[in-house]
């Protein structure tokens, strides 16, 4: 269907020449000689685009543009104009147009508006599918490759950088070669977590990941002063693909001073990840210095809700003798509270504030059929989370403190994956119910070769509760679904964001510092 352009000019027959030159590119143009007959012709004909002198007679074109937008809201309005006065260019741009030129405009300057306006996705996608053509080569040379902890970390925001922009073109294909690659980079990162993870958290490894329980004390705490005020927030569940989501939202009031990627210990769960992250500590060193405050998977009890003294106890035995506040926010009335005391906040040196969000977002997505709707792919689940940080009181926190010039650090427990391949596994009643990670005695009945097993806690620094209990964990996007009611378990539950396992999604999640703009 060839674009149409409604051009609105009482001196239309001396921009014949454009005209042709238009057509030729295969353009129709439909020519108005007023306001007031633009008008006439929109209520007969479809038009792509409208190009509105800003000095007719009769109707001038500052008033026609606002009866344009009135009725037509959708159609990209372009202003003509023989005035530079700075009042008709903000009257003109504060109407919301597509585009603003001066008189004499050349047809190049009325092509390349087109191709901005109209032509824009087309072009856009075109470039994208070639230029991600040209990448998937070399990315598949180097999933296969035995990369490094730091070029993993590379990879995966490059396969995340390419996800954003193929999400936004009308390609399925390239679509479903990225689904593709980031199944073999999963595949692949799942083994090198495998070979790994032990040397890591033992210290045995020259080279080691930024982890949950170090990333505070080797990225926040340096920057902590007892004569001014900073802010961590920990966004439960954030992956890093939806942070790269809300950044552009963030964009006008902070610039990235740091962006890191920190991996989430295992089980990539907030019981472990988060008591890592608040403590500085792994979860069996917890379990035995602070015996108060950790609860193991049978006990009754929020597994999280001594997050504040693992804090406060981290902050010691670093030597910082502050005064801090921790705030954890499950909902916007008592987010409102917590804002209406931000004055007093920014006399404490810290301040760590927990959004649940996107974790109950995760789980509604589950349980709840109208959220699973939402946010049933990659691209809704990103969206829905950058529409609830468009209007949370979080951006209202962040657009007051960066008023203020109050630095400011964001980062996340763990991420999540969306699951869609049941392992059958058998267990006791005892077995926790995550469907990523499993923790049983040796009699729970599963398929190895398909699993990362953990036979003695010990060695990953987790609590053991008997002397045959072992951790299991899920790779790629497997989860694991008891035999008894199997088809009842996977229905309810594939194609879920579930988290626990080891996946690029789950482990490598954001730690990023802000600076107000």
């Amino acid at each position: 269907m060839n674009v149409r352009i409604l051009w609105a000019d009482d001196e239309i027959d001396l921009l014949k020449p454009h005209i042709l030159f238009l057509q030729s590119k295969g353009y129709e143009v439909l020519p108005a000689l007023s306001g007031t007959e633009a008008l006439e012709i929109l209520k007969k004909e479809f038009v792509n685009i409208i190009f509105l002198d800003e000095n007719m007679p009769g109707l001038s074109g500052l008033e026609t543009l606002q009866r344009l937008k009135k009725l037509y809201p959708h159609i990209p309005i372009v202003m003509i104009t023989k005035s530079e006065e700075e009042h008709i260019m903000e009257d003109a741009i504060g109407s919301n147009i597509a585009d603003y030129l001066i008189k004499p405009v050349n047809p190049n300057q009325i092509l390349l508006c087109l191709k901005k306006n109209i032509d824009n996705k087309k072009i856009v996608s075109a470039k994208v599918t070639v230029d991600y053509q040209q990448a998937f080569r070399d990315l598949s040379m180097r999933i296969s490759d035995r990369l490094s902890i730091q070029e993993w970390e590379e990879l995966y925001k490059e396969l995340v950088n390419w996800e954003l922009q193929i999400e936004k073109i009308e390609d399925s294909s390239i679509a479903e070669m990225l689904a593709a690659q980031k199944e073999e980079a999963n595949i692949q990162f799942s083994k090198f977590v495998q070979r790994n993870y032990i040397d890591w958290v033992n210290g045995r490894s020259v080279e080691k990941p930024l982890q949950s329980h170090t990333v505070l004390k080797d990225k926040l705490f340096p920057y902590i002063n007892e004569n001014k005020s900073c802010f961590l927030f920990v966004i439960d569940n954030l992956r890093y693909d939806q942070w790269r989501s809300i950044y552009p939202i963030l964009h006008d009031y902070y610039y990235i001073d740091e962006e890191s990627i920190c991996h989430s210990i295992l089980p990539t769960a907030t019981h472990y990840a988060r008591n890592a992250l608040f403590s500085g500590l792994m979860p069996s060193v917890i379990a035995k210095k602070y015996p108060q405050f950790w609860l193991n998977e049978g006990d009754s009890g929020s597994k999280n809700q001594y997050e504040e003294q693992l804090l406060g106890e981290y902050l010691k035995r670093y030597g910082k003798n502050i005064k801090y506040s921790y705030t954890k926010i499950l909902n916007a009335d008592f987010g409102r509270k917590v804002f209406d005391n931000f004055n007093q906040m920014l006399h404490n040196p810290l301040n760590v504030i927990v959004f649940n969000f996107v974790d109950m977002l995760s789980h509604a997505g589950t349980d709840v059929g109208v959220v699973r709707e939402l946010a049933d792919d990659e691209k809704s689940y990103r969206s829905v989370t950058a529409s609830w940080f468009e209007n949370s009181i979080l951006l209202e926190m962040l657009k007051y403190l960066s008023e203020r010039k109050i630095p400011v650090f964001i980062t996340t427990d763990h991420g999540t994956i969306k699951v869609d391949r049941p392992i059958k596994m058998v267990g006791e009643r005892d077995v926790n119910t995550n469907l990523r990670y499993k923790v049983g005695r040796s009699n729970m009945n599963y398929p190895e070769k398909e699993v990362f097993e953990i036979k003695n806690p010990d060695e990953a620094f987790l609590p053991k509760e008997s002397m045959t209990q072992r951790f299991i964990f899920a790779t790629k996007t497997d989860f694991f679904a008891y035999q008894n009611n199997f088809n009842q378990y996977v229905n309810l539950y594939k194609n879920t964001f579930q988290h626990g396992g080891i996946s690029m999604e789950e482990m490598l999640i954001p730690f990023v510092k802000l600076q107000p703009k």
